[in-house]
């Protein structure tokens, strides 16, 4: 399958000519569609919702367009709480879902109405203590342990991550729960990050289902919602198939009618926290290729680094790269694509095989609408960049300004006659 970016070169451009690039650009056509499209897979449960994870892009006029469509937010942090509270979400629409968690963040999230997702066995007498109470609904976070795989070979290890309860503390937890007056319950948990398959969540929802079927039986607990959380990946590669969304909602009811149905639990919701899938490729990293260099390799340095998209440094993700204007050119150059910090893993792509590229080259690098910009960072004083939403009727709008050097310095207690260098 060949990779497009969804904005052409001279719409680029038009954008350049009023704010440079670095820039993360984003697509609200693909965004609303793609919102659609889940909104429709999951009709046939009532009471679905959709908890957009914050973390993936903490960007208030994306998530607002969100919103629209019935998503709530998933959040981790007391920022990301604040952030949904300012845009107006608010209850049940609020997924708390921390791990080792401060006092004032459960105060918040209850404040909020949020439901509050318990990480730990332990977190039930912390967040009693913490409110004086335990709430009327609550969740908690299963991690079954052991290997996790699907029969296209791909595979993960929950028994290794730090997150979610056993099978037997899970159960001594609802039971716990229920006595210090919980009344309804949801599951939650998370087995397999970025699946390319459709087979994901049906398999991950049958463990899910039948876990609840016993917990209900056997706690007398009332499960009221379950959280099928993230997982669902997107093709970042263009040999890569995307999942099929409409097929993914369709394999997961066919589970529910043959495991909770039959349990009298068929009015149970189901939540999603698709945060990758609902962003990831709709949005893009554009940047300017500066310098060309030659020594042991080709290297093209560019005007951004992997304090504008950290993946490929962290753990050698791959992002898919277009050299606008050159889509149709041989790909006969190998390259690798470099930022400028003083790291030697700053590398977009190592040993891509790449058209010709020249001083002054716009590159498009593909699928940062999810975990791009929000894992940005400072190293090396290099500053954030700013964000801009390609509207549907093809006008753009800047919806986060680039960091300045004052806002770099903003927070350092510093002398007057410094203070006047950045003012």
């Amino acid at each position: 399958m060949k990779k497009t970016p969804f904005v052409t070169k001279e719409k680029l451009e038009e954008i350049i000519r009023q704010y440079p690039t670095p820039f993360h650009l984003y697509d609200e056509k693909g965004i609303r569609e793609n919102a659609a499209r889940v909104k429709e897979a999951f009709s046939w449960n009532p009471g679905f919702i959709e908890y957009f994870a914050v973390k993936a892009t903490p960007t208030p006029a994306l998530i607002r367009i969100l919103k629209e469509y019935g998503c709530g937010t998933d959040c981790s942090s007391m920022t990301e709480l604040m952030l949904s509270e300012a845009m107006g979400f608010s209850g049940d629409k609020i997924m708390f879902s921390s791990n080792v968690t401060p006092a004032e963040e459960y105060v918040k999230a209850n404040e909020l109405g949020a439901v509050i997702n318990l990480d730990d066995i332990t977190h039930i007498d912390f967040l009693e203590e913490t409110l004086g109470f335990i709430p009327k609904k609550i969740s908690c976070r299963f991690n079954p342990g052991g290997m996790f795989q699907l029969s296209n070979g791909i595979m993960d290890n929950p028994g290794d991550a730090k997150y979610g309860m056993t099978e037997e503390q899970i159960f001594e937890a609802f039971r716990t729960l229920k006595a210090k007056g919980a009344e309804e319950f949801g599951i939650h948990a998370f087995l397999a990050s970025n699946t390319v398959t459709n087979e994901y969540y049906p398999k991950l929802a049958g463990v899910l289902f039948e876990l609840a079927v016993r917990l209900q039986k056997e706690t007398g607990a009332h499960i009221t919602f379950i959280n099928l959380s993230g997982g669902v990946g997107i093709p970042y590669r263009p040999e890569q198939e995307g999942n099929d969304i409409l097929a993914i909602g369709e394999g997961v009811r066919k589970v529910y009618e043959e495991i909770l149905v039959p349990a009298g639990m068929g009015d149970v919701r189901l939540c999603t926290e698709m945060g990758r899938y609902m962003m990831g490729p709709y949005g893009c990293l554009v940047t300017t290729a500066m310098h060309e260099k030659h020594i042991y390799k080709e290297y093209i340095g560019v005007d951004a680094c992997a304090a504008n998209l950290m993946r490929p440094a962290m753990y050698g993700a791959y992002h898919h790269i277009t050299v606008m204007g050159k889509e149709n050119e041989p790909c006969d150059h190998m390259y690798d694509v470099t930022g400028s910090l003083c790291e030697n893993n700053d590398k977009f792509a190592i040993d891509r095989m790449l058209p010709k590229i020249d001083k002054g080259d716009l590159l498009v690098i593909h699928d940062t609408g999810a975990h791009g910009f929000s894992m940005g960072y400072n190293y090396n004083g290099r500053l954030w960049s700013a964000e801009i939403l390609l509207k549907e009727d093809g006008s753009f709008e800047l919806i986060r300004r680039a960091e300045t050097p004052k806002d770099y310095f903003a927070t350092l207690d510093i002398t007057p006659e410094y203070k006047k260098m950045f003012e």
